[in-house]
């Protein structure tokens, strides 16, 4: 090497980091030696930030600007007192960019189904899957706490544990949230809010911090789906005995179509099914039911007969109520008659007993009064 490359080199030293990818999160600025000269030009673009490392310590971070290395505008600097050996300076010094930028389209899922108590399911489990975005905050505790002296750090390379920070969180807030299955895809933004602020402390200690988080679908396992599929199609489908007509009816249609080969049982498919369509909407018989002896079998039974209860107005005042039975002994016992006035719930006013049609026969075992009593 020349004597002018020999001191180009050591007097002029541009520092600056421009970033052409995507995922990068820190670049480690490569300088031979990791030396940096006094005087040297520092340029921190927007949406970077450079953390200054001497000799293996954190000294200063830089937000976007243009600075001069000297000691004047590094406060932490002005204690390390070994810039006045020149260009041929004893101590390493390091310079990493860190790229502040959000980064977004990150994708996260349940690896296996979240088990919750649902309200009307009852025991289930979902699944989910979403994006996320996130963005360097603290550059010295994200260099510090994650990076290490890793030279190229990449997004791919913390993205697993964020997601399990996510998944972890998810879990616990959507089985604590007792928001039903049904009304989860209503709510996806308050759930995304709710999942973003529970990691928020965990990835600040990262030196992190997650702006956005969407929850793009909820999913119930495929047995739980084809069941409530089956489940909207009854509802769908109103009247069952209607909607079961319908269905022979479009089977016989079918059958009668097909013409290969099974003409012979797509007939008689049909015929049976005709059969049983007619049984079905045979017209009622003289009596009101219809000549179709099961749907007769199983007509509900009649509801009881109502067991009256009877009140006693003697002297000017009431007693009872008393069952048919208590009636019965006491116009054995003589303490009923004929003419004892009695009143039950819908009846029109007090009647004499033997006037009141259920209660005359008690009488009909006991001869009347002889005449002229």
């Amino acid at each position: 090497m020349g004597i002018f490359d020999f001191l180009t080199g050591e007097f002029i030293d541009v520092i600056h980091w421009t970033d052409d990818t995507r995922d990068t999160m820190v670049w480690r600025f490569q300088r031979e030696g990791h030396e940096i000269k006094y005087g040297a030009k520092l340029t921190v673009r927007e949406g970077q930030a450079a953390v200054f490392v001497h000799e293996g310590q954190l000294a200063d971070v830089f937000t976007p600007g243009l600075y001069m290395l000297e000691t004047n505008n590094m406060p932490v600097m002005t204690t390390l007192q070994h810039w006045d050996h020149g260009f041929r300076s004893p101590f390493k010094s390091e310079i990493y960019f860190v790229n502040t930028t959000r980064f977004n389209d990150l994708k996260w899922g349940t690896k296996n189904p979240i088990m919750l108590r649902d309200p009307e399911f009852g025991p289930t489990r979902v699944r989910a899957y979403g994006t996320y975005s996130v963005r360097v905050t603290q550059p010295a505790r994200f260099l510090s706490e994650i990076v290490g002296t890793d030279g190229e750090f990449t997004m791919d390379e913390i993205s697993y544990q964020i997601r399990n920070i996510i998944v972890q969180e998810f879990s616990r807030v959507i089985a604590g949230s007792g928001i039903p299955v049904l009304d989860m895809a209503a709510n996806t933004t308050d759930l995304g809010k709710l999942v973003a602020g529970a990691i928020s402390d965990t990835v600040a200690d990262y030196g992190l911090s997650i702006p956005e988080l969407y929850i793009e679908n909820i999913s119930l396992p495929p047995a739980v789906e084809d069941a409530l599929d089956k489940r909207t199609s009854m509802g769908l489908a109103g009247d069952l005995g209607k909607f079961t007509q319908y269905s022979a009816a479009e089977a016989m249609t079918a059958a009668s179509k097909n013409p290969s080969g099974g003409g012979g049982i797509g007939a008689g498919l049909g015929m049976g099914m005709g059969m049983a369509m007619a049984q079905q909407m045979a017209p009622e018989g003289p009596w009101g039911a219809r000549q179709d002896t099961r749907q007769s079998a199983q007509a509900p039974p009649p509801p009881p007969p109502v067991e009256h209860v009877w009140h006693i107005a003697e002297d000017g005042k009431t007693h009872g109520p008393y069952s048919k039975a208590a009636m019965g002994r006491m116009a054995t016992e003589g303490k009923v008659t004929r003419d004892t006035h009695v009143w039950t719930a819908g009846q029109d006013g007090w009647m004499r007993a033997e006037d009141v049609t259920e209660l005359a026969q008690l009488f009909t075992v006991l001869p009347p009064p002889p005449p002229g009593a």
